[in-house]
């Protein structure tokens, strides 16, 4: 399951950009988890932006399922094509304030009179 949720996932990637709406923003395909019977993929995915330019983003995905659906039975020949379910990956977020809060709480490095750190 895991290489069909990596195939899954470079095929949903090189198809986004590919799109014609314009409430698409720019879009980051963190994973893919597949069941196991094919029948429904959950896409995880990183929107930057605002929280309405994320939601108009995943609208506009959910609007696309069936051509990204489309795209992944010709590409992939799987034998079922997973109903696609777009879901907002709120890890990346989490990852960039854990990185500013550290950096909050870091001492000022001093700098060396010699140049040599």
């Amino acid at each position: 399951m895991r290489r069909v949720d990596e195939a899954m996932k470079k095929v949903i990637s090189e198809a986004i950009p590919t799109l014609k709406d314009p409430r698409i923003g720019f879009v980051t395909v963190t994973s893919v988890e597949t069941s196991r019977d094919l029948d429904h993929a959950k896409v995880w995915l990183s929107v930057f932006g605002s929280e309405k330019q994320r939601e108009r983003t995943l609208a506009a995905l959910d609007g696309a399922a069936g051509v990204l659906q489309a795209r992944i039975n010709r590409e992939l020949k799987l034998r079922r094509t997973p109903h696609l379910e777009f879901v907002h990956d709120r890890a990346v977020e989490h990852g960039v304030r854990m990185t500013h809060l550290i950096d909050e709480l870091a001492p000022p490095e001093e700098e060396s009179d010699d140049g040599v750190d």
